[in-house]
């Protein structure tokens, strides 16, 4: 027998024990998509779905052991990069990369948590801009993060659109800016491409606490189509979908007693045989 693998995809992300977030949305995540999923742990929050309590460190060597392990192993097709809360973690994790042939990047600049707690510490977002954003393929900002990039208010989709292009003058290739927390009807998310184009995307906006981990879902899910084939555009395009439809059916679900999360399963791919081989 003939014999195949699967798409691979590394997470570089934290830790979530509500399993909404985190590691754990990018493992659900990449595993619907059809790619296997590989992590490496940057931080331990201690959280649920009412918030972050408190956000314990991972040795800086650990971190590094942990990437060369899987590149020296289960090289990734494509990686998707979380919470990096210092300074320390971003070198880290920028030199750790450095030894290896560049594969596909997705840079989620995690920031602010969906229940508004801060996640980062100030000083290292001069670090991320000067050192982590210019490695990145794509980096997928919500309105918060985007805010602090840009140093500047984004209150409407004009302001989404002065925020971008001065988020890709400090350093950025490409950036998905997502239009989540406007106070709009419908979600609008702005893609500014490399080559200077701005590609709108449009959704329906659900009334729902359940989208816990949102972020981290989408920026997992370009990963793995990415992983899968998918040009960059195509990879955003779809990873767009998938969320939407993620949130869709988990918006009256039940869990936990504060913001609850995506339904990652609500339609995993059928993957036939000859799709997976290589």
């Amino acid at each position: 027998m003939k014999k195949y693998s699967y798409p691979s995809v590394l997470s570089i992300a934290g830790f979530d024990g509500s399993g909404g977030a985190g590691i754990q949305a990018d493992i659900k995540t990449a595993s619907a998509l059809g790619c296997y999923s590989t992590s490496v742990l940057t931080a331990l929050p201690v959280q649920n779905t009412t918030g972050v309590k408190a956000i314990y460190p991972i040795p800086h060597k650990a971190i590094a052991e942990q990437i060369e392990s899987i590149f020296d192993d289960i090289f990734p097709d494509a990686v998707k990069i979380g919470m990096v809360h210092t300074q320390e973690l971003v070198e880290t994790i920028v030199a750790s990369l450095g030894k290896y042939r560049r594969t596909p990047l997705v840079f989620d600049p995690v920031m602010v948590a969906t229940s508004g707690d801060k996640l980062i510490e100030d000083d290292t977002i001069a670090t991320i801009v000067e050192k982590l954003i210019p490695l990145a393929d794509v980096i997928t900002p919500n309105l918060d993060e985007a805010s602090i990039l840009a140093e500047m208010q984004i209150e409407s989709v004009d302001d989404m659109y002065v925020a971008g292009e001065q988020i890709k003058k400090r350093g950025a290739r490409s950036l998905l800016l997502k239009g989540g927390h406007l106070k709009t009807e419908r979600l609008t998310s702005l893609y500014f491409a490399e080559d200077g184009q701005v590609h709108e995307f449009h959704f329906e906006k659900y009334v729902t606490a359940n989208t816990h981990g949102s972020g981290c879902t989408l920026s997992s899910a370009i990963a793995s189509y990415i992983a899968r084939g998918e040009t960059l555009l195509g990879a955003i395009a779809k990873a767009q979908d998938y969320v939407d439809k993620a949130i869709g059916f988990g918006k009256d679900v039940k869990v936990g007693k504060g913001n609850g999360p995506l339904n990652h399963f609500y339609n995993p791919l059928e993957l036939k045989k000859n799709e997976l081989e290589h």
